[in-house]
C-alpha cells in the first residue's frame, strides 16, 4: 500500500501505518477518522460490525490519540470469563469473599485507573455485572466482590460487539439505559466483503508476510483468483481471508495461484458475494448485523441430533430383531415413522465430509411414536443430553458443543436445566 494517498488525510495514513490497518475502502477510512476524531473527547465508545473485521484495532487507536496515552490500556474478553468469576476479575475481591479467595486482588477497573479498558463482547456480560458497570460508567464507584467499601476510578470505556444490541435490548438480554450509556459514540466497522479492492491488498500483505516470516517463495494470484476473492462472501472477515491465504502460500510456495486451486480453501457452503446486488437490496448497513456464529451453533446442535437418531436406530435394529425395515422412496416424516435424510453434497454446511449419500430408510415405531420438536425443544434435549454425557461439567459441555461457556449458562438457565 503506498505511503501517501492523496485522497487520505495524513492523520489517517499514520495511524493506519502505525496500527497495521490495511486497506482504503471509504468505509474503512470513515471508521478510522472517527476514532481519531472521538478520542481527545472522554466519552465512551461502542465499536459494532461482525466477527474477524478488526474491531481490536479501534481502542487502541482512540487510547493512542487520547489524553490517557500514557496510562494503562487492558483489554478484556468478556465472554471468555466464566459468568461466577467475571464480578472478580473486573472489580476484584477481597479476602475470604469466595472459596479460592486466600488474599485481596484488584481487578481491571482498578488496574487500570486514570487509563482505557476495552471490554470485547460486552453483550455476553451477565445482567448482574451489567448493573455494576453502568453504576462505574454514570458514576466512577465500584464495590469489590466480599467489600462494603465504595471505591473509585477515572476511567474511559471503549466497548464492541459482533450482536445486535437493540435486538438483545428487545429480548431483555442487555440492559436498555447501559446500552444508551456506552453507544455515546458508535463506530461500525464494515464487513470485508464491502471493502472491494482492500480484499486483494490484504491478500498481498498476508501472502508477503508468510513468505517472509518462513523464509519461503512468495505466491501470486491471476485475475481468476482475485475475482474469485472479491465476489466470496468471506463470513469470515479479515481473519478468515488471512488462514486462507496462508494455506494456499504454505501448500503453494512460489506458485502463481489460480481460482480452481483457490477454491479446495474456500468452504463450499458460502455463497458467492455480489457488491451491486447486496448495495442494490440495501441489507449490508451499518445497522446489519450477521448470523452466521449462531446459525454455525444451531447445525452442530442439529448434527448432533442427527448422530443420536443414528445411533437410537441401531439400537432398535439391536433390540427388535424380528422387526421388519422397509426401505421406500423418500417422503416428508410423519408421527408414526423416523425418516433419516441426507443431503446429496457430500459436504456439509460447515465444510465437513459427511459419508456419500444412500437410500433413505424408515424404521416403523409406531409402538412408541416420536413426538415432533420445536427448534427449541431440540436445542434443550441437545444440552440436557450432554450434560449427563459429561457428568454435569459445564465446561467440557460447551467445549462439546462448540459453543461459550457464557452462552452455556444462559441456555441451561433460559431452559432451566440447573
Amino acid at each position: 500500500m503506498p505511503l501517501n494517498t492523496p485522497d487520505i488525510p495524513r492523520e489517517i495514513q499514520d495511524a493506519k501505518l502505525r496500527f497495521g490497518i490495511v486497506g482504503n475502502a471509504p468505509s474503512l477510512i470513515a471508521a478510522v477518522q472517527r476514532a481519531i476524531k472521538v478520542a481527545p473527547i472522554d466519552l465512551s465508545v461502542l465499536v459494532t460490525g461482525e466477527s474477524g473485521t478488526g474491531k481490536e484495532f479501534f481502542p487502541k487507536i482512540i487510547h493512542a490519540y487520547s489524553p490517557r496515552k500514557h496510562s494503562r490500556y487492558i483489554a478484556v474478553n468478556c465472554g471468555a470469563i466464566p459468568e461466577g468469576t467475571i464480578d472478580s476479575e473486573l472489580f476484584g475481591h477481597e479476602k475470604g469473599s469466595f472459596t479460592g479467595a486466600i488474599g485481596s486482588r484488584k481487578g481491571y477497573f482498578e488496574e487500570a485507573d486514570g487509563g482505557t479498558i476495552f471490554l470485547d463482547e460486552v453483550a455476553e456480560l451477565p445482567l448482574t455485572t451489567q448493573a455494576r458497570l453502568l453504576r462505574v460508567l454514570e458514576t466512577g464507584e465500584f464495590l469489590k466482590v466480599g467489600s462494603s467499601t465504595v471505591q473509585k476510578t477515572n476511567i474511559r470505556v471503549v466497548a464492541a460487539t459482533n450482536v445486535d444490541m437493540l435486538e438483545a435490548v428487545a429480548a431483555g438480554r442487555f440492559r436498555e439505559d447501559l446500552y444508551y450509556r456506552l453507544s455515546t459514540v458508535q463506530i461500525n466497522v464494515p464487513p470485508l466483503r464491502e471493502r472491494g479492492g482492500d480484499i486483494t491488498l490484504l491478500a498481498r500483505k498476508f501472502a508477503g508476510d508468510f513468505a517472509e516470516r518462513y523464509r519461503m517463495p512468495a505466491i501470486t494470484l491471476d485475475d481468476g483468483a482475485r475475482s474469485m476473492m472479491l465476489h466470496y462472501r468471506w463470513p469470515g472477515n479479515v481473519r478468515q481471508l488471512k488462514n486462507v491465504v496462508e494455506q494456499a502460500a504454505l501448500f503453494l510456495s512460489g506458485q502463481t495461484v489460480s481460482a480452481d486451486d483457490l477454491k479446495p480453501y474456500l468452504p463450499a457452503h458460502c455463497t458467492e458475494y455480489s457488491p451491486a446486488l447486496a448495495d442494490a437490496a440495501g441489507g449490508r448497513g451499518p445497522g446489519f448485523h450477521s448470523y452466521d456464529s449462531e446459525r454455525e451453533v444451531l447445525f452442530n446442535m442439529i448434527f448432533r441430533l442427527q448422530g443420536e437418531i443414528d445411533a437410537l436406530r441401531r439400537e432398535l435394529d439391536e433390540r427388535l430383531p424380528r422387526r421388519a425395515l422397509s426401505i421406500k422412496a423418500p417422503e416428508a416424516p410423519t408421527s408414526s415413522s423416523l425418516v433419516k435424510y441426507r443431503s446429496e453434497s457430500d459436504v456439509d454446511l460447515l465444510g465437513r465430509r459427511r459419508e456419500t449419500p444412500r437410500v433413505v430408510e424408515s424404521i416403523d415405531v409406531t409402538a412408541e411414536p416420536m413426538a415432533a420438536h420445536t427448534l427449541e425443544e431440540t436445542e434443550r434435549e441437545t444440552i440436557r443430553r450432554s450434560l449427563e454425557a459429561n457428568g454435569g461439567k459445564r465446561k467440557a459441555t460447551a467445549q462439546e458443543l462448540n459453543i461459550s461457556e457464557r452462552t452455556l449458562y444462559r441456555k441451561i438457565k433460559e431452559y432451566g436445566l440447573e
